[in-house]
């Protein structure tokens, strides 16, 4: 065996009070790197060089594994060398050229516009629960908003006669214009089907779930999920995925990227109040009927 891992795992589990999982997984990936290194026939730690690690990482790539997979185990060897290192079994670190492959960002579901409107489309029954389900979908795609955000939207924040929704997060306030589908929506739904869901109760909540109180971010999920399963969309999607749809939607119909910004509430600005005291409101107004698809 060139490596000596019992003392490293050891360290691992006493000193570094890594989790069971963590040690299993250094264990693992050490053991094959071990393995690799025996069939080099390199049976000493110190022998051990950055062109030998090089070439058992190009050796991980041929097998096929994932760039996460290989990124884990240039980790695990990074932290076994470096132990002996401090160790003083080593003069020198032969992990401290190695860099881990860049894993790239795996980017977020975006639905096309043509399978945005199936989503938006399913519920189409006159039910409470269908009209409220429409209403969310549609304001939610309308305004981007995130899922916490959409849920705790209070009747005082919707402002109907001039399409603007105030959305508060994280102590800030910003105003996001909608187009007149999710107005209608809306307007349907307080009119035909709130009062029903809140059967007598009282809420300063616009949504509320067949019980009439708050409504749960899993289950906006289950609802989202379901009618995607409907309209025949088979990727995998979340409520997130409507705020990323309706990001790129928006910058592909030519939308400014400052603007979608501001009504994202992104804070790429140096402030979302500084961004529409720059923009002006009826600039992103303005932006946003003429780039929504549904504005």
């Amino acid at each position: 065996m060139c490596l000596e891992l019992p003392q490293f795992i050891d360290y691992l589990k006493e000193q570094k009070n890594a989790s069971e999982s963590t040690v299993d997984s250094y264990q693992r990936d050490l053991k094959k790197l071990d393995s690799y290194l025996a069939d080099l026939g390199v049976d000493q730690v110190a022998n051990v060089t950055t062109t030998t690690l090089n070439s058992y990482i190009l050796y991980l790539e041929k097998q096929g594994m994932s760039t996460a997979t290989v990124s884990r185990n240039v980790s695990s060897m990074k932290a076994f060398f470096h132990y002996v290192y401090r160790r003083h079994e080593i003069s020198d670190d032969p992990t401290e050229a190695i860099r881990a492959p860049h894993i790239e960002k795996k980017m977020p579901g975006i639905l096309s516009q043509e399978e945005t409107a199936r989503l938006l489309e399913q519920p189409s029954g006159d039910t409470p629960k269908e009209l409220r389900d429409r209403a969310m979908l549609e304001l939610m795609y309308a305004t981007g908003m995130r899922v916490t955000e959409l849920i705790l939207v209070g009747m005082e924040d919707v402002h109907l006669g001039m399409n603007y929704v105030l959305c508060s997060e994280g102590g800030k306030e910003r105003v996001i214009p909608f187009g007149d589908t999710a107005k209608h929506a809306v307007e349907r739904y307080l009119k035909e089907g709130r009062d029903r869901l809140l059967k007598g109760n009282e809420s300063g909540l616009l949504f509320v779930n067949c019980s009439g109180h708050a409504m749960s971010r899993q289950g906006f999920w289950k609802i989202v999920k379901s009618y995607a399963a409907k309209a025949g969309i088979t990727s995998d999607i979340t409520p997130q995925t409507l705020r990323h749809s309706f990001t790129v939607h928006l910058i592909q119909n030519g939308a400014p990227l400052d603007s979608v910004q501001a009504m994202l509430g992104h804070a790429d600005l140096s402030t979302t109040q500084a961004a529409y005291r720059d923009l002006g409101v009826d600039r992103v107004q303005r932006v946003y009927h003429a780039s929504h698809p549904r504005g």
